[in-house]
């Protein structure tokens, strides 16, 4: 048995330590937000974060998890769908299928936590998730409206 912290709640999970943390996510805890796309840590539809950096969870073992790592996936990023990227998504409709939209929205979040006046070019090279719709150009779009969305929320100006 191993105890993580997972969306701010401890929680128990008995799996082997070579464990890809997307498998503990899904079938362990059954927080199936997190989705598994290519397995090779390519695509990014299992990104989730880990205190707060946005990692792909299909290659993370559960042995490299410890119990006071906070992992947080897309169920835990905010309880009603107010979090400044969700907020943009819905406004700007960026999805399509949305089948990657949980790893996209983790891995935009994740990238605003540590460079929260992204540009461009740090999108291009920071968000690689592969949409197999193509909505890109959207999903560039929801990371800017978020941008402003989370100065307005902290009372700035953009």
């Amino acid at each position: 048995m191993k105890t993580l912290n997972v969306n701010g709640q401890p929680v128990e999970v008995d799996a082997q330590d070579s464990t890809p943390l997307l498998w503990v996510l899904r079938e362990h805890l059954g927080l199936t937000g997190t989705k598994y796309g290519c397995g090779i840590a390519q695509c990014g539809s299992c990104t989730v974060h880990l205190d707060g950096v946005a990692v792909r969870s299909c290659v993370m073992p559960l042995a490299a998890v410890s119990e006071t790592t906070k992992v947080t996936t897309i169920e835990g990023l905010s309880e009603d769908g107010s979090h400044p990227v969700q907020q943009a998504w819905a406004e700007l409709d960026v999805p399509q299928c949305g089948y990657c939209q949980p790893g996209m929205i983790m891995a935009v979040s994740g990238m605003l936590n540590a460079s929260p006046d992204a540009d461009d070019a740090q999108i291009d090279s920071q968000i690689t998730n592969i949409c197999r719709c193509g909505t890109f150009q959207r999903v560039r779009e929801g990371v800017h409206l978020a941008k402003e969305v989370a100065k307005k929320s902290k009372g700035e100006t953009a």
